[in-house]
């Protein structure tokens, strides 16, 4: 099959699987990401995650996160993100402890259970989003905790991966070559131009592309500020999608008749090819033809991955004063991992740390972290919690 018509198979697959998780009110989200699993190599291997395919997903998540920050209150943002750095914090904490105990009591080395505790560490906010989007609780206290929380936790990510290469493996980034501080000191003037950028270029920017006699200007100009950002993000180091986050909250400075023209264009885009692909490109990366993997490993990590970013975003929250039912929505919407904890995983193994088998199953238990995520997130918008072991 070509990318045709594996295009074609997850585009029809999402929307049936879709439109029947909406039926049972269950998050749309989840019903995508099992596209890949069911069409991909976990099952049926109709579809495979070929360089084009790769290459759209990438645009499909940087494009969802453009819209989140679009969506976003950017005074909301500054107002909480005291508490979010402290859930970024825990989230890092909580999970690097407890897999370098457990690991430990496990049989593995000191080398992988530092791998492990990095890997279940880091951070993937693009499918809580996704829900957050879908339940309309994107501009809430809750979410503009964990989408500061996000862009913290992507700084830390950077910085562990970046100590965690010096010491075991080589960089794959752009900035291999680099000093550590260097990276560092980029990061900074990245965030400072982003701060300049949104204080006093954004308006003026999206205005001249408005007027310019062209079909579309300003959705052309979004698009453009949104990779560009983007671009920069990776070249300072960090992850593309809070560069494409951080372009949204831009646009958004512009006037309300330019950023509404601008949402709408680019999330029927979005939402009709890129997403859903970014979100089956996900389930595709699911294989259980790896002879030798353990699944009791899987769970055992499984249960410490959900429960220590659970536990320690959640403490976080409620130490910064949220109540019981905020901070639980915080610490759900902090228990997906993505892309940040497949690298760190990649570089174990190309770097012998750990073999294919555990490397299946570092793979295998962020993927269903992934999955479980939006369940967790859902079921918090509804259930008054009470933690009462704290």
């Amino acid at each position: 099959m070509t990318e045709y018509g594996m295009i074609a198979a997850i585009l029809i697959i999402s929307t049936l699987i879709g439109a029947f998780f909406t039926r049972l009110n269950l998050p749309a989200v989840v019903g995508q990401l099992l596209v890949g699993i069911i069409l991909g190599p976990a099952m049926f291997n109709a579809v495979h995650l070929t360089k084009p395919l790769h290459f759209i997903a990438e645009i499909g998540v940087v494009f969802l996160m453009f819209i989140a920050g679009l969506e976003s209150d950017l005074s909301m943002l500054k107002k909480f993100m005291k508490p979010a750095v402290a859930v970024a914090a825990l989230g890092v904490i909580f999970p690097l402890i407890s897999f370098l105990s457990i690991s430990q009591l496990l049989g593995y080395s000191q080398k992988q259970a530092l791998l492990f505790g990095l890997v279940y560490a880091a951070t993937s906010v693009s499918i809580t989003v996704s829900v957050l989007q879908e339940y309309k609780k994107l501009n809430t206290v809750e979410g503009a905790t964990i989408l500061g929380a996000a862009v913290v936790d992507d700084i830390i990510a950077v910085l562990l991966l970046g100590t965690f290469v010096t010491m075991y493996g080589k960089r794959e980034t752009s900035l291999e070559q680099l000093p550590f501080y260097l990276t560092l000191i980029l990061q900074i003037a990245y965030m400072l131009f982003l701060f300049i950028v949104i204080r006093f270029g954004a308006a003026f920017v999206m205005k001249f592309f408005y007027e310019l006699s062209l079909f579309a200007s300003e959705t052309i100009g979004a698009v453009i500020i949104c990779l560009t950002l983007a671009e920069l993000a990776k070249l300072s180091g960090m992850s593309d999608v809070i560069g494409a986050f951080f372009a949204g909250i831009v646009v958004a400075q512009s006037k309300k008749k330019i950023r509404e023209k601008i949402k709408s264009s680019l999330s029927m885009i979005g939402y009709t090819f890129f997403i859903p692909i970014f979100f089956a490109s996900i389930g595709m990366q699911m294989t259980f033809a790896t002879t030798g993997v353990s699944f009791k490993q899987i769970l055992i990590a499984l249960v410490t991955a959900v429960l220590s970013k659970l536990f320690g975003c959640s403490l976080a929250a409620k130490v910064n004063g949220f109540s019981w039912k905020s901070s639980y929505i915080v610490g759900s919407g902090m228990v997906s991992r993505g892309e940040m904890g497949l690298i760190i995983a990649q570089i174990g193994f190309t770097n012998a740390i750990v073999n294919k088998n555990v490397y299946s199953e570092l793979v295998i238990v962020i993927i269903l972290c992934t999955l479980l995520a939006p369940f967790l997130l859902k079921h918090s918008f509804k259930k008054e919690v009470i933690l009462k072991s704290l």
